[in-house]
């Protein structure tokens, strides 16, 4: 299992978290806790992302 850093900061009702490594890739939660589940998803969909990227057509 492979490792990302995140950003967390601390919003007026909540965190928002980010994943540098992924551009777009960030999250938000009530608490650290939920925030961490929401940003793993967030970069879960990044990878696959990743290994299917968009094709364009000319």
């Amino acid at each position: 299992m492979k490792s990302y850093p995140v950003i967390i900061e601390q919003d007026g009702d909540g965190y928002v978290i980010s994943c540098p490594v992924f551009k777009g890739c960030y999250s938000q939660g009530k608490n650290i806790e939920e925030a961490l589940k929401n940003i793993k998803e967030a970069i879960e969909l990044c990878l696959e992302d990743d290994e299917n990227p968009a094709r364009i057509r000319s």
